[in-house]
């Protein structure tokens, strides 16, 4: 066996801004009423020549440029996304194909919703240590408005498009920076949160998974701390996903993560799904808020109510 760890990241977003004010004339709404129960004031909106490829491909690159990298270093290429409209070729290959890749690299798509980066990462992570593979590119993009029902309030003032990259690399398994991840779900909850029909669109019970997230997923990420020999108080960062502020003070103070930077990019970037993490994390980097090497909880949690987490150590 061998080591994994994340060296470089990268983010993009469309450049089209929608605010509160902008919402507030397509349904009844505020920017008062959105701030206070989401934390929300703008998110960026992906428009018809950008699709989730495009979004993830300009991450993608990105994060190659930051690790010194070329696409045909790499042999495995992950998009965790849940907004895909075809079904094939999947989105990694596309992403492959926009890059201009060659050498035959693996090319796989995860959709677990909200939660689809962090079990990328996982399964990239066990792909390189297991030897399948030795530099991989993990991707969490997802163009929500495609599947937003603007006419509710509820739901259309939460989602953002966005994208975010990590590319991990094989290492000596001293210097592993990458620790064991901590999944599961709730099956029978499964329908909390969901993204169907024809065509799709996404609709949640949002107080159901409001209570699950803030009462049920603490202790979870702890566990994930102590997985990965941790405290809480020794993290420099936390990074849940992005669903609304309302979520993410209560679950990360509950945590008992004192000393950490904990990322609040939900506030200008709207609920991005599987590009939440990745993208917060690459901007909290690019901003210098966390030290390289220094310990960074990523947790993700939401549409299946699926939820992974694990402990890296920055890049």
């Amino acid at each position: 066996m061998t080591g994994s760890r994340v060296v470089a990241l990268g983010h993009y977003q469309p450049a089209k801004v929608l605010t509160n004010d902008d919402l507030a004339a397509l349904v009844d709404t505020s920017d008062e009423w959105i701030r206070s129960r989401v934390g929300i004031r703008t998110r960026h909106v992906a428009g018809p020549d950008e699709p989730v490829d495009a979004l993830a491909a300009e991450a993608a690159g990105k994060a190659l440029a930051a690790a010194g990298l070329t696409p045909d270093d790499i042999d495995l290429v992950l998009v965790a996304t849940s907004t895909a409209v075809d079904r094939s070729p999947n989105m990694a290959a596309r992403v492959a194909a926009r890059l201009g890749m060659r050498g035959a690299p693996a090319v796989m798509d995860i959709n677990v919703v909200c939660s689809g980066f962090t079990h990328a990462l996982a399964t990239a992570d066990h792909a390189v240590r297991a030897g399948s593979a030795t530099r991989a590119l993990v991707i969490g993009a997802d163009k929500m408005t495609e599947v937003t029902d603007w006419s509710d309030r509820t739901t259309c003032v939460l989602t953002g498009d966005g994208a975010g990259a990590a590319v991990v690399v094989a290492c000596d398994p001293a210097e592993s920076g990458i620790g064991p991840v901590l999944w599961g779900s709730v099956p029978e909850m499964g329908n909390a949160v969901r993204i169907e029909g024809s065509p799709a669109v996404f609709s949640q019970e949002g107080q159901s998974v409001y209570r699950w997230a803030t009462t049920q997923l603490p202790p979870i990420a702890r566990k994930v701390c102590e997985r990965a020999g941790v405290t809480p108080e020794d993290l420099a960062a936390v990074v849940l996903h992005q669903a609304n502020l309302r979520i993410i003070e209560p679950v990360a103070q509950k945590i008992g993560a004192v000393n950490a930077v904990v990322a609040r990019d939900v506030v200008d970037s709207g609920n991005t799904s599987a590009a939440s993490i990745p993208m917060a994390l690459a901007k909290l980097v690019e901003r210098g808020e966390i030290p390289s090497g220094a310990p960074v909880l990523l947790f993700g949690f939401g549409g299946n109510l699926s939820y992974a987490g694990q402990v890296i150590r920055c890049p």
